[in-house]
């Protein structure tokens, strides 16, 4: 689907830049054309600065995506996630970065979530990559406790996970 959406910008490099910064941010454009962020307005010269393009790059893609029947229907329903991962040094979390193969495949986070209640550990949060959005998904998983070695054994020895690390 992201790649889709990125299509319709494939001459613009740096419209492409504003497409992935919204979705990646999870802003939204409202019917005046505005990003936002719930009722947040966030300034085109900001987001512009961060991906160091002019300010009617940004407005020229809000265009677009206005005229776009389906954009629109996308964008104005798009909404941010508080993570906890960035809080979790602060606040003492663990967070368990989970790499694997064929992110796309079902019933990864259901298994990896049954392993961790079969060792008693409460989740705080899940997190995932989106396959179609990233080139390496990640699963990630927030816990209040340390986890001890069989668990994360156990996870290790999945036969889609690559990679286990904090």
């Amino acid at each position: 689907m992201f790649d889709e959406i990125l299509e319709k910008f494939e001459g613009s490099p740096s419209q492409q830049a504003v497409i992935r910064l919204c979705l990646e941010r999870g802003f939204s454009v409202n019917d005046e054309g505005r990003v936002v962020s719930g009722g947040i307005e966030i300034p085109y010269t900001g987001i512009a600065r961060e991906l160091d393009v002019d300010r009617r790059v940004v407005d020229s893609t809000t265009d677009a995506i206005l005229a776009d029947p389906e954009l629109r229907r996308i964008f104005a329903n798009i909404s941010s996630v508080p993570s906890l991962m960035d809080l979790a040094p602060v606040l003492g979390l663990t967070v368990l970065t989970i790499e694997v193969d064929a992110a796309d495949e079902a019933g990864i986070i259901a298994e990896v979530t049954g392993i961790l209640a079969s060792h008693d550990v409460p989740i705080r949060q899940v997190l995932s990559d989106d396959p179609e959005f990233t080139d390496d998904p990640k699963l990630y998983v927030i816990t209040d406790v340390d986890l001890p070695g069989d668990l994360l054994v156990a996870i290790r020895e999945l036969s889609y996970v690559r990679r286990v690390g904090f």
